[in-house]
């Protein structure tokens, strides 16, 4: 079946099975960031903006994104969020990293300056298992207004 969506701000038709998984469609259309980890929707690693919101594009039909709008860490080229990671030294192996720069991302379009209760539950679907999160943490406080 073919899907036509908007990835990263452009319409494009994609290629995929009618049972195949978002993530999968991306990763073959070389967008590298989002990435298999858990494969049950409990780490972020495979985190997508879909409309705006975090999902996982491990549990996330590639159907279910028709007529839609994904996001992809590719598609933040240059995004505050990026260089606040960047400046915080907010990674350590890099694997989690874009998920949490798209769930920060989202949480700083709802709320602009959050609390660090609010910081840690917009990540809490989030893992790193560098332990970099005091990191992460500082990197959101950053950007927040």
């Amino acid at each position: 079946m073919t899907v036509e969506l908007v990835l990263n701000g452009r319409r494009v038709a994609l290629e995929a099975r009618a049972d195949e998984m978002l993530l999968a469609v991306l990763r073959r259309e070389g967008l590298l960031s989002v990435r298999e980890t858990c494969a049950i929707g409990m780490c972020g690693a495979c985190t997508v903006l879909l409309d705006g919101e975090p999902v996982s594009g491990c549990l996330t039909l590639a159907a279910q994104a028709a007529g839609r709008e994904v996001t992809t860490v590719e598609g933040l080229a240059g995004h505050p969020v990026q260089r606040a990671f960047a400046e915080a030294h907010a990674f350590q192996c890099g694997w989690c990293t874009p998920g949490f720069i798209l769930a920060a991302k989202r949480l700083l379009e709802l709320n602009p300056s959050p609390s660090d209760e609010e910081i840690a539950e917009a990540l809490g679907g989030n893992l790193c298992r560098c332990g970099s999160y005091l990191k992460i943490e500082e990197a959101v406080r950053a950007c927040a207004s």
